[in-house]
Formats: C-alpha cells, sequence, structure tokens
C-alpha cells in the first residue's frame, strides 16, 4: 500500500483509489460488457449464417477473423490509453506512418529485421510524443491526438511523395511470408493479436503498471496523491498505443502487398467503438484486453453481415456510431445500479 508522507492529506491505497469489493465471479461474469458481447456475437453469428449461408462458410468466417485483428490490435494499443482516462484518435494516421515509412524503407533495400525494428521505435517515438503533450504539459489528449491526426497522415503524404509502394527489395518474400502466411491454417495475424491480448492482460492484471494505470483513470488526483508516477504512465499508455499501430502496419503491408497513403485512414472510428463496445469505460478506470479483441470482432461481424445482406457500404457508420452509443447507455445504467 502507497502512502504520502507526513504532513500531506490522508492516504489513500490503490485498491481505495479504484473502488475494489468482493463480489462473485457469477456476479462479475453477468454484470461483464464483455460476456454480453460475446454472446451477441454468437448471436448475430448464427442468424446471419441461416439467412446468408455464405456467411458461414470457411474462407468468409477466415476473413472476418483476419479484418478483426488489425483492428483488434490497434484496440488492444488503445484500451489502456482509455483505461487512464485518455483517448488517441490519431492511432489511424500513426498506422498510415508507420506503415508508409516500413514500405519505403524495404523498398530501399534494407533488411526486413531492420524495417521493422525501425517502424516499431517511430511507432513508440510518436506515442511518446502525443504522451509529452499531454502528461507533461498537460494538453487535453481530444487535441493533442487531433493535432497529431493531421500532422501523421500529412507527414506519411511526405515520406512516400504521394506514391504507391508496391516492390519490397530483399525483403519482400519474408514480408509476404509474415503478413499473408498461415500457421496450420490461422493467418499469422491472428496469433499477433492473440500474443498483444495476452501481454496485455498480463500488463493490466499482473503488474504494478496496471494497478497504476487503473488507478490513474479511477481517479488521477488521488493516484497523485499516493505517489504513483502518472505523468510517466501516462506517457507510456500512449508509447504502447504506438507500438501496437506499427505493429499492426507490419502485418497489415505484408497482408495487402502494397503500401497508400490511405493506410489506416478512418480507423480511428472502428478502433475507439471496439474498445468501448468491449466494455472499457470513456471515463477512465476500466477496460479488459478480451473486450477490445471481443469488440473489433463484433464490429467486423456487423460490417461483413450488412455486406453480405446488400446493405450500402455508406451505412456502416450509421452502425458503428449506433453501437457506441449503446455500449455507452450501458455503461451508464451500469455504473447508476451500482451507486
Amino acid at each position: 500500500m502507497l502512502k504520502l508522507s507526513k504532513g500531506a492529506a490522508p492516504a489513500q491505497s490503490v485498491d481505495e483509489i479504484l473502488n475494489t469489493s468482493g463480489r462473485t465471479f457469477a456476479s462479475r461474469l453477468f454484470g461483464s460488457q464483455e460476456f454480453w458481447i460475446t454472446i451477441a456475437v454468437l448471436v448475430i453469428g448464427l442468424i446471419v449464417a441461416q439467412i446468408a449461408p455464405r456467411f458461414g462458410s470457411a474462407s468468409n468466417l477466415s476473413n472476418v477473423l483476419q479484418n478483426s485483428c488489425f483492428i483488434g490490435i490497434l484496440a488492444v494499443g488503445m484500451t489502456p490509453v482509455i483505461i487512464s482516462g485518455g483517448i488517441d484518435i490519431s492511432i489511424g494516421s500513426v498506422l498510415g506512418l508507420c506503415g508508409v515509412t516500413f514500405g519505403i524503407l524495404l523498398h530501399a533495400d534494407l533488411p526486413l529485421s531492420v524495417g521493422i525494428a525501425l517502424t516499431l521505435f517511430l511507432g513508440a517515438a510518436v506515442g511518446a510524443l502525443n504522451g509529452f503533450f499531454i502528461a507533461y504539459l498537460r494538453l487535453p489528449p481530444f487535441i493533442v491526438t487531433l493535432g497529431m491526426l493531421s500532422i501523421g497522415r500529412s507527414a506519411a503524404l511526405i515520406v512516400s511523395g504521394n506514391q504507391v509502394v508496391y516492390t519490397f527489395g530483399q525483403a519482400e518474400a519474408g514480408l509476404f511470408a509474415l503478413g499473408g502466411g498461415k500457421i496450420f491454417g490461422i493467418g499469422n495475424v491472428v496469433f499477433a493479436l492473440i500474443a498483444s491480448a495476452v501481454i496485455l492482460h498480463l500488463l493490466l492484471r499482473k503488474t504494478q503498471w496496471g494497478l497504476y494505470v487503473d488507478a490513474i483513470g479511477g481517479n488521477e488526483r488521488a493516484a497523485r496523491l499516493t505517489g504513483i508516477p502518472v505523468k510517466t504512465i501516462k506517457l507510456s499508455v500512449y508509447m504502447f498505443a504506438g507500438l501496437m499501430a506499427a505493429v499492426t502496419s507490419i502485418f497489415l503491408v505484408g497482408w495487402l502487398g502494397s503500401v497508400t497513403n490511405a493506410l489506416g485512414q478512418g480507423d480511428e472510428l472502428r478502433v475507439i467503438a471496439s474498445t468501448v463496445i468491449g466494455g472499457a469505460s470513456l471515463a477512465g478506470g476500466y477496460g479488459t484486453a478480451y473486450g477490445a479483441v471481443i469488440g473489433a470482432l463484433l464490429i467486423e461481424v456487423i460490417r461483413n453481415s450488412l455486406l453480405l445482406a446488400g446493405v450500402n457500404p455508406f451505412w456502416q457508420g450509421v452502425f458503428v456510431g449506433s453501437c457506441i452509443l449503446l455500449a455507452v447507455l450501458l455503461q451508464r445504467i451500469q455504473v447508476k445500479e451500482e451507486e
């Protein structure tokens, strides 16, 4: 338990900040948004499979899983940001910048390992820049990441010269094997998502860092008074989001086999939607890795179902936005019940 120095305000434990209480497993399970979203995915999938048999085909389910993984990895990166009470609407632009830079590096005939290392460093560095302005200069997360959204997209245009990159030098074979390859019939990106989610889960539930992230989102002032390094933790969550954007860009470039400036454009909404629908509270203080994954899967199932039903793609934003509003409404109802 962390205590304040002598003469300071009364100390609180991190558990008190988080307001943890003894609840049975059943109450936690049935009271979790993640559980009901999982049920929704299964129910929607079964209903759509009856209406449109193509939905249940192996090839279509593989596409649904593959497409959800890219948003899922981004949502895993977004989760600790939202838990800490922040937001990152630049994540799609960071993905685009990392993807374009990755393609340019490989096009210049750099080894695949070097290109990956530099791309991961770039993603973490952009995230650190966001975190610095938010944590140390205390600027609003929305404003900072809105600015980075524009900067990142413009930087991608500058780096690429507005050209499409579709040759990757000596790394081409390895890149395509990484992004488009499969192990036991399952795409590599699926394993990347699972690994990312497991790592985040362990960080959030088994480390002091995760406890601090929850505490900051629950009550930042109280967390600061207990001695938690709020600025450092905030910086780290945005670095993590940038790193996950870089990871996503590597697999996405390998899967697409080319790089365009439109990479990641518009993904911000789907990522935030996936995270919130998966149970993360926009007010901060709660979120899970599994919630990010299942939220991304629900978004993709809905998107795929609409396409198979012949619904105009322009309507997809309406459904995604409605899901966000519904998720926030459910959170508000749950909070009122607990109060």
